[in-house]
């Protein structure tokens, strides 16, 4: 009982740290289009969030393994989040824009590794974990859902500043065991060199991925006509078919962690070819809900094998700041292509990138 209650409280603070973070980073290029019209400024300022993501959650992450205090930095993190994303209500010109992105990437990286950590370790068979670590999923269905029902770019800074104060009176009651230290020096550096074909494989994909959600916002609006809110339906397919898939894991899904990588990486392929072919909004949807499944199992499979092998917050906050550094270099790539050429363009771009990924993910080994 008293475990089940705990995986409650991390469900619920893991469920209102992502819908906080979700509803405002999938409309973020529109947002960014509304201080200005290049659509590589727009890559620029989608890439800044990641880019201060990077640093935070290598440090922080390796650092909450140091200090043996995993709930010190998710709770620092939920309060800075909660600051930095209200703030965005007052950005109204591109500097102010990229200072608050900056400083919301920064928050945001204080607690994600050690959110997963804890997660992780709060449950004996480490199976069930998946179910807990679930809600990130539901937390971005949630938050693009409150999005597209409010359909205002300013009211739903407000909502995740509120979600993150939420998710913080949660922390406030989830316990703080005792955490054993990892003191030992040089730590990051074996851990990046012991996964090097792990973090090659997920920097390739990831790389591809944030390379399509910079444009595919504005090519469902612009090219197809969506509204907000059919944007908003397209993107839910993708978190509701990662929330279903991540719980079928702790129980009726039964492959390796590393298998479940690979399949993660490898079918990412398949969501952009028939991206590339979509003549209207709706048509997005079928191969959202296959980028959600690709995501399940390429997050859990990724996470999982890392923290069996490896220091947890510190891998782990190697495994988020690798897929920051894929949300710099790729929507800063996104808006060159598509300014060189076209939105599909960028679309074949990540067929190709992906397709290296998983050439490259069949070296990890097991």
């Amino acid at each position: 009982m008293q475990k089940l209650q705990v995986n409650n409280l991390v469900r619920s603070a893991t469920f209102f740290q992502h819908a906080g973070i979700s509803i405002v980073f999938v409309f973020m290029p529109i947002i960014a289009k509304g201080v200005t019209d290049s659509v590589f400024e727009i890559g620029l300022i989608v890439a800044s969030f990641s880019f201060a993501q990077i640093l935070s959650e290598i440090y922080f992450g390796r650092h909450s393994d140091k200090k043996g205090t995993r709930l010190k930095f998710i709770r620092i993190g939920f309060i800075g989040c909660a600051a930095a994303f209200g703030l965005h209500y007052f950005a109204d010109d591109i500097t102010l824009l990229f200072l608050v992105r900056i400083a919301a990437g920064i928050a945001s990286g204080i607690m994600i590794p050690a959110m997963i950590a804890y997660a992780y370790e709060a449950n004996h068979d480490k199976k069930r974990a998946a179910t807990v670590i679930s809600f990130h999923a539901l937390g971005w269905l949630a938050g693009i859902a409150a999005a597209g029902f409010a359909n205002d770019l300013k009211l739903i800074f407000l909502i995740s500043a509120a979600s993150f104060v939420i998710g913080l009176f949660f922390t406030l009651k989830m316990p703080n065991p005792p955490q054993e230290k990892e003191l030992e020096p040089g730590t990051t550096k074996k851990v990046i060199s012991k996964n090097k074909f792990l973090f090659s494989s997920l920097l390739l994909r990831h790389i591809g991925a944030a390379s399509v959600w910079t444009i595919l916002p504005i090519m469902l609006m612009e090219r197809l006509g969506a509204e907000l809110y059919e944007i908003s339906i397209v993107y839910v397919a993708n978190t509701l078919t990662a929330f279903v898939l991540m719980n079928l894991m702790a129980s009726k899904i039964r492959m390796s962690n590393v298998t479940k990588f690979k399949v993660g990486i490898g079918c990412t392929t398949f969501v952009f070819v028939g991206l590339s072919l979509v003549t209207d909004w709706w048509m997005a949807m079928p191969f959202m809900a296959l980028v959600g499944g690709t995501w399940a199992f390429l997050f859990i499979g990724g996470n999982f094998h890392l923290m069996e092998n490896n220091p947890r917050s510190t891998s782990t906050g190697i495994f988020s700041s690798t897929l920051s550094i894929a949300t710099v270099i790729g929507p800063v790539t996104a808006g060159t292509i598509a300014f060189l050429f076209d939105y599909v363009a960028v679309m074949y771009f990540a067929i190709a990138i992906v397709v290296c990924a998983f050439i490259v993910s069949l070296k990890v080994r097991k």
